[in-house]
């Protein structure tokens, strides 16, 4: 009996092993090091668990599209402790460390030429519109040019990057919390925690400036909202009827709406809320002078950047060209 409990339980455990890849990596925070520069982005461990996505009737501030109420189990992942700076952006955009990639201190998660990866247009205006850009957070791409600096930045260092999902990024602003912010249900402490439209002198500031959530992560509430990989859905959670849920991903068949978080600094407190649903719109390229307009910038969304997570099971090849997939049709 005891052989046969040994057989069932090593084959399960090969199955894990399969299914992770054989992976044994340290679940601890790390820097990653971008290749032919000083830069680090600091990257926080999210333990997996089951948390109540989105919020109850009661919650001041709430919409529809934020109920009812569904159990979600999330898969561990590490997140980018503040969000994704102009500093790193730019570089992206410039495409000029290419050439650094360092062979010697690459992950083995992805097997990807950089030099087959998009780079995204020039702007053609001051994507900051003098807000600042050392030290402070890229706004304005679109998702798809996101997504792309995942690939990017997966392609020169050899670690899998991605967008969090609708699901992981609340789960990361919450940091165990069940409250309508990660510090409290009043919003008596919020400008500790937060830049948004009473304290941000209309523009976004510094990231990492604010407290940080439980987590450690920072401004996960204002400055910038931030880009998910989900399609927007406004009866989505409706859809899900209060069952457990895991690793949700509502999966993109056209470009608009798409789900950003976290509200930014010219929003009110409300949409800061953990549970608080932003979406893109059209007109956030009404001023775009491009015939077609450009996938990569968003002229009039000065208020949307993002920041990157990292699965502790890395997804194959092809799932992970799916996820930096601008639609995806299947």
């Amino acid at each position: 009996m005891k052989k046969l409990t040994l057989i069932v339980a090593t084959f399960f455990i090969c199955i894990f092993c399969i299914k992770s890849y054989c992976q044994k990596k340290a679940f601890v925070a790390y820097e990653q090091k971008i290749p032919g520069t000083a830069l680090t982005i600091s990257m926080i461990p999210i333990p997996g668990g089951n948390f109540a996505m989105g919020s109850p009737n009661s919650e001041k501030g709430r919409s529809v599209d934020e109920g009812p109420v569904n159990t979600v189990e999330i898969a561990p992942f590490w997140m980018q402790e503040v969000e994704v700076s102009w500093d790193l952006y730019l570089l992206f955009i410039s495409r000029e460390i290419d050439k650094n990639k360092d062979e010697g201190f690459m992950g083995t998660e992805v097997s990807l030429d950089v030099d087959a990866v998009s780079g995204a247009t020039t702007p053609y205006v001051d994507m900051s519109f003098g807000m600042g850009t050392e030290g402070y957070p890229a706004t304005s791409m679109t998702q798809y040019a996101a997504s792309k600096f995942c690939e990017w930045l997966s392609a020169l260092t050899g670690n899998f990057y991605r967008l969090p999902t609708e699901a992981e990024w609340e789960y990361a602003c919450r940091a165990g919390t069940e409250t309508a912010y990660s510090f409290d249900d009043s919003t008596f402490k919020i400008s500790e925690f937060a830049w948004y439209a009473d304290n941000s002198d209309n523009k976004y500031q510094k990231i990492g400036q604010k407290r940080p959530n439980p987590w450690g992560l920072y401004d996960m509430h204002g400055n910038v909202a931030e880009w998910t990989l989900d399609a927007y859905n406004t009866a989505i959670y409706k859809k899900r009827k209060r069952t457990k849920t895991v690793d949700p991903f509502e999966k993109p068949a056209k470009t608009y709406p798409r789900v950003v978080r976290g509200g930014s600094w010219k929003d009110s407190s409300d949409k800061l809320r953990s549970a608080s649903r932003g979406y893109s719109e059209k007109r956030w390229k009404m001023r775009d002078p491009q015939i077609p307009k450009s996938k990569w910038w968003h002229t009039d969304a000065p208020f949307v950047g993002f920041r990157i997570v990292r699965p502790y099971i890395t997804p194959s090849p092809r799932e992970q060209q799916l996820y930096w997939k601008e639609k995806h049709t299947n």
